[in-house]
């Protein structure tokens, strides 16, 4: 899976409807929307943009989630995964293996 499929299944999970597990989890309505809302601004503007702009992303979607006391489970594990390939992908651009 690359980043763009990443991003796309995170807004997909995102957009669904909490189910117990992700509530017992520290998820609430409003944290997945916003978590939502700002992995769909990355996943614009890497499309409106272009691959290189990967350079000015800063995710910090781990901190959020501790901070809001939210535990290992579905839904951390998709937000973790764009957050890591974000910061691949980050890595990859500012230092080339040409």
């Amino acid at each position: 899976m690359d980043l763009s499929e990443s991003l796309d299944k995170a807004v997909a999970a995102l957009k669904a409807p909490l189910g117990r597990a992700d509530r017992e989890q520290g998820w609430t309505d409003e944290l997945r929307r916003e978590i939502q809302e700002e992995i769909s601004i990355s996943r614009s503007t890497l499309r409106r943009q272009g691959p290189w702009v990967v350079r000015y992303l800063r995710p910090r979607l781990d901190e959020w989630m501790a901070r809001e006391l939210v535990q290992p489970g579905r839904l951390h594990a998709v937000v973790m995964d764009v957050q890591t390939r974000i910061t691949e992908a980050r890595d990859a651009a500012r230092h080339p293996t040409d």
